[in-house]
């Protein structure tokens, strides 16, 4: 008989899924007051230039670093290191000074 999502669940699991509900409904609170209560202000123009300033900034960080991720990616910096080692040891062994 295959357990259920919640019986798989331990302590700890309920504590972090308790602690995030309770985030939601205190963000969605604070949210509610903001809006009931900035009802009737109204927003001058350079409040809605430095929003758009923000937005246009922040999606460029957004499509830089996801550019930065594919980049990386394609060239092979992303896959895990590699010890090459050398094709004639004859050739390093010379630069040593034979011990007496």
């Amino acid at each position: 008989m295959p357990k259920t999502a919640a019986s798989r669940m331990g302590v700890g699991s309920w504590i972090i899924l308790i602690v995030l509900l309770s985030l939601l409904v205190a963000t969605s609170f604070v949210v509610y007051l903001g809006w009931t209560l900035g009802n009737g202000t109204d927003v001058p123009t350079s409040g809605y230039a430095a929003m758009a300033f923000g937005v246009v900034i922040s999606l460029a960080v957004g499509f830089g670093l996801m550019a930065l991720l594919f980049y990386s990616s394609r060239k092979g910096y992303d896959e895990p290191p590699v010890l090459i080692a050398p094709q004639d040891d004859s050739t390093e062994s010379k630069n040593v000074p034979e011990p007496k």
